[in-house]
């Protein structure tokens, strides 16, 4: 359901877009980490981490908890062709927000709260259509990852249609954790796999649910399936045994939709 998604090939000589989120050089980086702008995450070479200046950028990193990845300077010349003296940073787009301060809202307010977490989706276009999706169906908020989760940038923005704008994006650093205070705050955890051997449509769904949804790659994580209340597949009779993630998405919060429409009308 979650696997097996393919990768449109892109050509190495297409135009670079401008990356108008993109910082680049110490400096820059430097006051913008001093700055409140939200900060999508950082990456360095090795060689600056080696120096005074990066132990500085890596240390405010980890005190604001934006991720910093550290890499060979060469991923860096094919990030920017600018000098970029061992560091650039990207703006994130929409401000993060915490889950332990959404869910109880929810609940004050007489809703049902109904979360979405995605662990490890690293395309941006599944990401976008699935947010867009999410809006459409009602989600109250999207989890990923601090780490192996796609990039909100420009191309996320435009292919979710604007629905980013809208819906509350909590980056976590541990799903394991946060999948806890999910089931502590009495969420049923639905993990959407392959693995699962039960149908969505056979499961109540019309309480406070938290539904799951896999790497394209790989699917979701063994310690988030082993937290989870159900596995959960799509039942499928064609020929190609997986969905792209994004449409095994849809098909999963519009059972909710349709399940809480009926209670809602009933």
């Amino acid at each position: 359901m979650e696997k097996r998604f393919n990768r449109p090939v892109r050509r190495d000589d297409s135009p670079r877009k401008p990356l108008v989120n993109l910082v680049i050089g110490l400096r820059p980086v430097s006051e913008l980490l001093k700055s409140d702008k939200e900060i999508d995450r950082l990456i360095m070479s090795r060689e600056l981490l080696q120096r005074q200046e990066g132990q500085d950028l890596m240390a405010v990193c980890k005190l604001r908890e934006i991720p910093c990845q550290v890499v060979p300077a060469e991923k860096l010349v094919r990030i920017t062709p600018k000098m970029h003296q061992g560091v650039v940073a990207f703006i994130s787009p929409v401000t993060y927000q915490k889950i332990e301060n959404i869910v109880p809202i929810l609940f004050e307010e007489g809703k049902t709260p109904f979360i979405l977490v995605l662990d490890r989706i690293t395309d941006v276009r599944n990401f976008g259509a699935i947010a867009r999706t999410a809006e459409c169906a009602g989600v109250d908020a999207i989890i990923v990852p601090e780490k192996g989760a796609a990039q909100i940038g420009e191309d996320a923005m435009k292919t979710s249609a604007g629905a980013l704008n809208y819906i509350p994006i909590c980056r976590e650093k541990d799903l394991g954790r946060t999948i806890d205070f999910l089931v502590d705050s009495g969420l049923t955890v639905i993990a959407c796999t392959e693995k699962g051997d039960e149908s969505i449509f056979g499961l109540s769904l019309e309480g406070p649910v938290a539904l799951v949804m896999g790497s394209e790659e790989d699917g979701i994580s063994e310690f988030i399936l082993r937290k989870a209340h159900h596995l959960a597949s799509l039942p499928q009779s064609g020929r190609i045994s997986s969905l792209n993630v994004s449409v095994a998405a849809g098909v999963a919060m519009f059972e909710i939709v349709r399940q809480r429409f009926n209670l809602a009308k009933g």
